[in-house]
Protein backbone atom coordinates (compact mmCIF):
# COMPACT_ATOMS: atom_id res chain seq x y z
CA UNK A 1 0.00 0.00 0.00
CA UNK A 2 1.53 3.05 -1.05
CA UNK A 3 0.39 5.87 1.93
CA UNK A 4 1.96 9.06 0.48
CA UNK A 5 -1.07 8.17 -2.44
CA UNK A 6 -3.78 6.97 -0.37
CA UNK A 7 -3.74 9.96 1.09
CA UNK A 8 -3.39 12.30 -1.75
CA UNK A 9 -6.73 10.13 -3.15
CA UNK A 10 -8.49 10.55 0.20
CA UNK A 11 -8.24 14.08 0.05
CA UNK A 12 -9.91 14.07 -3.54
CA UNK A 13 -12.84 11.87 -2.53
CA UNK A 14 -11.95 8.59 -2.38
CA UNK A 15 -12.88 5.35 -0.12
CA UNK A 16 -11.04 2.43 -0.15
CA UNK A 17 -11.72 -1.21 -0.75
CA UNK A 18 -9.17 -3.46 0.19
CA UNK A 19 -6.47 -0.26 -0.24
CA UNK A 20 -8.19 0.18 -4.16
CA UNK A 21 -10.10 3.59 -4.30
CA UNK A 22 -13.02 2.03 -5.54
CA UNK A 23 -14.92 5.39 -5.57
CA UNK A 24 -14.26 9.17 -5.47
CA UNK A 25 -17.97 10.40 -5.17
CA UNK A 26 -17.57 11.89 -8.14
CA UNK A 27 -19.23 9.49 -10.58
CA UNK A 28 -21.75 11.91 -13.38
CA UNK A 29 -18.39 14.35 -12.95
CA UNK A 30 -16.28 11.27 -13.98
CA UNK A 31 -18.07 9.38 -16.48
CA UNK A 32 -18.54 12.82 -18.27
CA UNK A 33 -14.82 13.29 -18.28
CA UNK A 34 -14.40 10.49 -20.14
CA UNK A 35 -16.53 11.49 -22.79
CA UNK A 36 -15.40 15.57 -23.38
CA UNK A 37 -12.40 15.62 -20.72
CA UNK A 38 -9.84 12.99 -19.16
CA UNK A 39 -10.64 10.72 -16.22
CA UNK A 40 -7.30 9.21 -13.93
CA UNK A 41 -8.01 6.01 -12.82
CA UNK A 42 -5.61 3.86 -10.52
CA UNK A 43 -4.87 0.75 -11.54
CA UNK A 44 -2.13 -0.38 -9.16
CA UNK A 45 -3.51 -3.56 -8.14
CA UNK A 46 -2.55 -4.49 -11.84
CA UNK A 47 0.32 -6.95 -12.23
CA UNK A 48 3.64 -5.75 -13.94
CA UNK A 49 5.59 -8.52 -15.22
CA UNK A 50 8.75 -7.98 -16.24
CA UNK A 51 10.44 -10.75 -18.93
CA UNK A 52 13.80 -9.58 -19.85
CA UNK A 53 17.11 -11.29 -21.92
CA UNK A 54 18.10 -12.75 -24.75
CA UNK A 55 15.28 -14.62 -25.92
CA UNK A 56 12.48 -12.78 -24.43
CA UNK A 57 10.73 -11.87 -27.46
CA UNK A 58 10.71 -15.72 -28.54
CA UNK A 59 9.68 -16.82 -25.31
CA UNK A 60 6.65 -14.55 -25.44
CA UNK A 61 6.12 -15.11 -28.81
CA UNK A 62 5.48 -19.13 -28.38
CA UNK A 63 3.80 -18.17 -25.37
CA UNK A 64 0.77 -15.73 -26.38
CA UNK A 65 -1.61 -15.07 -29.57
CA UNK A 66 0.35 -11.89 -31.25
CA UNK A 67 3.42 -11.83 -32.75
CA UNK A 68 6.52 -10.55 -30.78
CA UNK A 69 9.37 -10.95 -33.37
CA UNK A 70 8.37 -8.41 -35.19
CA UNK A 71 7.94 -5.67 -32.08
CA UNK A 72 10.67 -2.79 -31.64
CA UNK A 73 11.57 -1.12 -29.02
CA UNK A 74 8.93 1.47 -27.97
CA UNK A 75 6.17 -0.70 -30.20
CA UNK A 76 3.71 -2.96 -27.94
CA UNK A 77 0.61 -5.16 -28.31
CA UNK A 78 -2.39 -6.31 -26.99
CA UNK A 79 -2.14 -9.88 -26.64
CA UNK A 80 -3.64 -13.24 -25.17
CA UNK A 81 -2.11 -15.82 -22.67
CA UNK A 82 -4.11 -19.18 -23.05
CA UNK A 83 -4.10 -23.11 -22.45
CA UNK A 84 -3.06 -26.12 -24.77
CA UNK A 85 -6.42 -26.28 -25.59
CA UNK A 86 -7.29 -22.22 -26.15
CA UNK A 87 -9.24 -21.70 -23.18
CA UNK A 88 -8.30 -17.75 -22.09
CA UNK A 89 -6.05 -17.09 -19.13
CA UNK A 90 -6.02 -13.57 -19.57
CA UNK A 91 -5.85 -10.47 -21.82
CA UNK A 92 -2.69 -8.37 -21.31
CA UNK A 93 -0.53 -5.58 -22.67
CA UNK A 94 2.70 -5.95 -23.84
CA UNK A 95 5.57 -2.78 -24.05
CA UNK A 96 8.48 -3.97 -26.06
CA UNK A 97 11.69 -1.71 -24.54
CA UNK A 98 15.43 -1.98 -24.98
CA UNK A 99 16.15 -4.35 -22.67
CA UNK A 100 12.92 -6.60 -21.67
CA UNK A 101 9.18 -6.72 -22.39
CA UNK A 102 6.91 -5.45 -19.49
CA UNK A 103 3.56 -7.39 -19.21
CA UNK A 104 0.73 -5.52 -17.67
CA UNK A 105 -2.06 -8.35 -16.66
CA UNK A 106 -5.52 -8.54 -14.64
CA UNK A 107 -4.97 -8.06 -11.21
CA UNK A 108 -6.08 -11.78 -10.51
CA UNK A 109 -4.06 -12.92 -13.26
CA UNK A 110 -0.25 -12.36 -11.82
CA UNK A 111 0.90 -14.75 -9.47
CA UNK A 112 -0.56 -17.59 -12.11
CA UNK A 113 1.37 -15.96 -14.99
CA UNK A 114 4.40 -15.86 -13.42
CA UNK A 115 3.93 -19.19 -12.47
CA UNK A 116 2.56 -20.63 -16.23
CA UNK A 117 5.90 -19.08 -17.28
CA UNK A 118 8.20 -20.58 -14.94
CA UNK A 119 6.65 -24.29 -16.08
CA UNK A 120 7.42 -23.41 -20.08
CA UNK A 121 11.19 -22.29 -19.07
CA UNK A 122 13.67 -24.38 -20.26
CA UNK A 123 17.45 -24.79 -19.18
CA UNK A 124 18.91 -23.13 -22.30
CA UNK A 125 16.53 -20.27 -22.16
CA UNK A 126 17.87 -17.13 -21.84
CA UNK A 127 14.98 -15.54 -20.49
CA UNK A 128 14.62 -14.32 -16.74
CA UNK A 129 10.73 -13.25 -15.26
CA UNK A 130 9.96 -10.90 -12.70
CA UNK A 131 7.03 -9.80 -10.70
CA UNK A 132 8.23 -6.10 -10.99
CA UNK A 133 4.10 -4.97 -9.38
CA UNK A 134 5.44 -3.19 -6.12
CA UNK A 135 7.37 -1.26 -7.72
CA UNK A 136 5.25 0.85 -9.86
CA UNK A 137 2.26 2.40 -9.78
CA UNK A 138 -0.39 2.23 -13.08
CA UNK A 139 -2.46 5.17 -13.89
CA UNK A 140 -4.96 5.25 -16.55
CA UNK A 141 -5.65 8.56 -18.33
CA UNK A 142 -9.09 8.08 -20.12
CA UNK A 143 -11.14 10.56 -22.27
CA UNK A 144 -9.89 12.66 -24.83
CA UNK A 145 -8.47 15.63 -23.52
CA UNK A 146 -5.04 13.16 -22.68
CA UNK A 147 -2.48 13.88 -25.08
CA UNK A 148 -3.40 17.71 -24.00
CA UNK A 149 -2.74 17.02 -20.29
CA UNK A 150 0.33 15.00 -21.52
CA UNK A 151 1.50 17.74 -23.41
CA UNK A 152 1.02 20.20 -20.58
CA UNK A 153 2.87 18.29 -18.04
CA UNK A 154 5.59 17.33 -20.34
CA UNK A 155 6.29 19.95 -23.06
CA UNK A 156 6.19 18.04 -25.84
CA UNK A 157 3.46 16.76 -27.60
CA UNK A 158 2.72 13.00 -28.52
CA UNK A 159 2.58 12.28 -31.81
CA UNK A 160 -0.28 10.08 -33.43
CA UNK A 161 1.05 6.37 -32.97
CA UNK A 162 -0.27 2.90 -32.70
CA UNK A 163 -2.21 1.35 -29.94
CA UNK A 164 0.50 0.69 -27.13
CA UNK A 165 3.36 2.62 -28.55
CA UNK A 166 5.14 3.95 -25.36
CA UNK A 167 8.04 5.86 -24.12
CA UNK A 168 9.93 7.06 -21.28
CA UNK A 169 8.50 11.25 -20.73
CA UNK A 170 9.56 13.75 -18.08
CA UNK A 171 6.54 14.79 -16.39
CA UNK A 172 7.33 17.65 -14.10
CA UNK A 173 11.29 16.32 -12.94
CA UNK A 174 9.78 12.42 -13.20
CA UNK A 175 10.71 9.57 -15.58
CA UNK A 176 7.59 8.04 -16.52
CA UNK A 177 6.66 5.68 -18.97
CA UNK A 178 3.46 6.73 -21.23
CA UNK A 179 1.67 4.18 -23.46
CA UNK A 180 -1.36 4.73 -25.96
CA UNK A 181 -4.05 2.98 -24.99
CA UNK A 182 -6.62 3.91 -21.95
CA UNK A 183 -7.55 -0.09 -20.88
CA UNK A 184 -10.62 0.36 -22.84
CA UNK A 185 -11.81 1.38 -26.02
CA UNK A 186 -12.01 5.09 -24.86
CA UNK A 187 -9.18 6.72 -26.19
CA UNK A 188 -5.96 7.62 -23.70
CA UNK A 189 -3.31 6.99 -21.64
CA UNK A 190 -1.42 4.21 -19.59
CA UNK A 191 1.56 5.74 -17.14
CA UNK A 192 3.98 3.36 -15.44
CA UNK A 193 5.23 5.40 -12.80
CA UNK A 194 7.74 4.56 -10.04
CA UNK A 195 5.80 3.86 -7.25
CA UNK A 196 8.42 6.55 -4.89
CA UNK A 197 7.12 8.87 -7.35
CA UNK A 198 3.23 7.96 -7.73
CA UNK A 199 1.60 10.55 -5.16
CA UNK A 200 3.33 13.19 -6.98
CA UNK A 201 2.55 12.40 -10.44
CA UNK A 202 -1.22 11.69 -9.11
CA UNK A 203 -1.81 15.10 -7.87
CA UNK A 204 0.43 16.05 -10.71
CA UNK A 205 -2.92 14.95 -13.33
CA UNK A 206 -5.37 16.05 -11.11
CA UNK A 207 -3.84 19.83 -10.71
CA UNK A 208 -3.69 19.98 -14.66
CA UNK A 209 -7.44 18.91 -15.04
CA UNK A 210 -7.89 14.96 -14.83
CA UNK A 211 -10.96 13.89 -12.75
CA UNK A 212 -10.09 11.32 -10.67
CA UNK A 213 -12.03 7.44 -11.07
CA UNK A 214 -12.63 5.05 -8.78
CA UNK A 215 -12.46 0.70 -9.80
CA UNK A 216 -16.33 0.64 -9.65
CA UNK A 217 -16.73 3.21 -12.50
CA UNK A 218 -13.60 0.86 -14.42
CA UNK A 219 -15.26 -1.80 -13.75
CA UNK A 220 -18.61 0.16 -14.70
CA UNK A 221 -16.81 1.15 -18.16
CA UNK A 222 -15.32 -2.39 -19.23
CA UNK A 223 -18.50 -3.65 -19.36
CA UNK A 224 -20.38 -1.19 -21.20
CA UNK A 225 -17.70 -0.89 -23.62
CA UNK A 226 -17.02 -5.04 -23.53
CA UNK A 227 -13.61 -5.57 -22.14
CA UNK A 228 -13.37 -9.27 -21.16
CA UNK A 229 -12.09 -10.13 -17.59
CA UNK A 230 -10.85 -12.94 -16.04
CA UNK A 231 -13.38 -14.77 -14.06
CA UNK A 232 -16.30 -13.64 -15.76
CA UNK A 233 -15.29 -13.38 -19.55
CA UNK A 234 -11.71 -15.31 -19.63
CA UNK A 235 -12.16 -18.37 -18.27
CA UNK A 236 -12.07 -22.31 -19.31
CA UNK A 237 -15.16 -22.39 -20.76
CA UNK A 238 -14.20 -20.09 -23.47
CA UNK A 239 -11.57 -19.37 -25.96
CA UNK A 240 -10.27 -15.76 -27.19
CA UNK A 241 -12.06 -15.95 -30.83
CA UNK A 242 -15.83 -16.31 -28.74
CA UNK A 243 -14.43 -13.38 -26.56
CA UNK A 244 -13.96 -11.29 -29.38
CA UNK A 245 -10.64 -10.65 -28.71
CA UNK A 246 -9.73 -11.39 -32.92
CA UNK A 247 -7.06 -8.26 -33.28
CA UNK A 248 -5.09 -9.56 -30.19
CA UNK A 249 -4.52 -12.92 -32.92
CA UNK A 250 -1.93 -13.37 -35.25
CA UNK A 251 -2.82 -15.65 -38.33
CA UNK A 252 0.50 -15.67 -39.89
CA UNK A 253 2.83 -16.39 -36.75
CA UNK A 254 4.00 -19.99 -36.45
CA UNK A 255 3.34 -22.24 -33.87
CA UNK A 256 2.37 -21.25 -30.11
CA UNK A 257 0.42 -22.29 -26.92
CA UNK A 258 -3.27 -23.48 -28.26
CA UNK A 259 -2.12 -22.12 -31.65
CA UNK A 260 -3.52 -25.51 -33.63
CA UNK A 261 -7.12 -25.07 -31.58
CA UNK A 262 -7.34 -21.26 -32.80
CA UNK A 263 -6.13 -22.39 -36.37
CA UNK A 264 -8.85 -24.93 -36.70
CA UNK A 265 -11.85 -23.19 -35.27
CA UNK A 266 -10.95 -20.00 -37.52
CA UNK A 267 -10.32 -21.79 -40.87
CA UNK A 268 -13.56 -24.32 -40.04
CA UNK A 269 -15.87 -21.33 -39.16
CA UNK A 270 -15.93 -23.14 -35.79
CA UNK A 271 -17.09 -20.46 -33.53
CA UNK A 272 -20.25 -21.50 -31.79
CA UNK A 273 -20.57 -18.28 -29.50
CA UNK A 274 -19.96 -14.77 -29.39
CA UNK A 275 -19.76 -12.25 -26.56
CA UNK A 276 -21.81 -9.26 -26.91
CA UNK A 277 -23.69 -6.36 -25.20
CA UNK A 278 -26.49 -6.61 -23.77
CA UNK A 279 -29.23 -3.63 -22.78
CA UNK A 280 -31.83 -5.02 -19.83
CA UNK A 281 -34.89 -3.46 -18.72
CA UNK A 282 -33.90 -5.01 -14.73
CA UNK A 283 -31.53 -6.31 -12.65
CA UNK A 284 -30.21 -9.53 -13.58
CA UNK A 285 -28.13 -12.31 -11.73
CA UNK A 286 -24.93 -13.22 -13.13
CA UNK A 287 -24.82 -16.22 -14.47
CA UNK A 288 -28.01 -16.82 -15.71
CA UNK A 289 -29.07 -18.34 -18.98
CA UNK A 290 -29.75 -16.27 -22.08
CA UNK A 291 -33.12 -17.70 -23.40
CA UNK A 292 -35.01 -16.83 -26.97
CA UNK A 293 -38.49 -18.39 -25.77
CA UNK A 294 -37.93 -21.77 -24.54
CA UNK A 295 -34.44 -22.24 -26.17
CA UNK A 296 -31.08 -21.41 -23.88
CA UNK A 297 -28.99 -19.58 -26.18
CA UNK A 298 -26.33 -18.13 -23.99
CA UNK A 299 -25.29 -16.91 -20.57
CA UNK A 300 -24.80 -13.84 -18.89
CA UNK A 301 -21.48 -12.99 -17.66
CA UNK A 302 -21.05 -9.51 -16.33
CA UNK A 303 -23.95 -6.61 -15.26
CA UNK A 304 -23.49 -2.77 -14.13
CA UNK A 305 -25.60 -0.79 -13.66
CA UNK A 306 -25.80 2.90 -15.10
CA UNK A 307 -27.48 5.84 -15.40
CA UNK A 308 -28.83 4.94 -18.36
CA UNK A 309 -29.90 1.94 -17.25
CA UNK A 310 -29.02 -1.87 -16.64
CA UNK A 311 -26.22 -3.53 -19.14
CA UNK A 312 -24.48 -6.54 -19.14
CA UNK A 313 -22.16 -9.22 -21.40
CA UNK A 314 -23.54 -12.29 -22.79
CA UNK A 315 -21.78 -15.06 -24.70
CA UNK A 316 -24.45 -15.84 -27.38
CA UNK A 317 -25.11 -19.17 -29.34
CA UNK A 318 -23.73 -18.09 -32.94
CA UNK A 319 -26.45 -19.52 -34.64
CA UNK A 320 -29.46 -17.85 -32.34
CA UNK A 321 -28.06 -13.90 -33.80
CA UNK A 322 -26.62 -10.74 -33.02
CA UNK A 323 -27.66 -7.45 -32.49
CA UNK A 324 -31.18 -6.90 -32.16
CA UNK A 325 -31.55 -10.28 -31.05
CA UNK A 326 -34.67 -10.11 -28.35
CA UNK A 327 -33.84 -12.27 -25.22
CA UNK A 328 -34.89 -13.38 -21.85
CA UNK A 329 -32.49 -13.16 -18.68
CA UNK A 330 -34.58 -14.90 -15.92
CA UNK A 331 -37.41 -12.80 -15.40
CA UNK A 332 -35.95 -9.72 -17.17
CA UNK A 333 -36.01 -8.57 -20.99
CA UNK A 334 -33.12 -7.55 -23.20
CA UNK A 335 -31.92 -6.74 -26.84
CA UNK A 336 -28.04 -7.98 -28.04
CA UNK A 337 -25.72 -4.38 -29.20
CA UNK A 338 -22.74 -3.98 -30.32
CA UNK A 339 -19.61 -2.83 -27.55
CA UNK A 340 -16.39 -1.47 -29.10
CA UNK A 341 -13.80 -3.70 -27.14
CA UNK A 342 -14.69 -6.40 -29.12
CA UNK A 343 -14.27 -7.50 -33.15
CA UNK A 344 -16.79 -9.62 -34.61
CA UNK A 345 -15.92 -11.48 -37.59
CA UNK A 346 -18.16 -12.93 -40.49
CA UNK A 347 -17.70 -16.25 -38.84
CA UNK A 348 -21.57 -17.47 -39.16
CA UNK A 349 -21.21 -21.23 -39.65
Amino acid sequence: MNEKLQNIQTSNGATFQDSIPVSFGNDIQAIEATKNGVAVCDRSHWGLIEISDDDRLRFLHNQSTNNFNILQPGQGCETVFVTPTARTIDLTTAYATENNVLLLVSPIRCQQLVEWFDRYLFPMDKVEVKDISSEYAIFSLIGVEGKNLIAKLSGTTNPDVAHATHQLMSLGNVEVRVAVGSGLATEGYTLIVPVNNAAEIWQMLVEVGAVPMGDRLWQQLRIQEGRPAPDYELTDDYNPLEAGLWNTISFEKGCYIGQETIARLNTYKGVKQRLWGIRLNGKAELGKVVQVGDEKVGKLTSFTETNDGYFGLVYIRTKAGGVGLKVQVGNVEGEVVEVPFLTHQDIDS
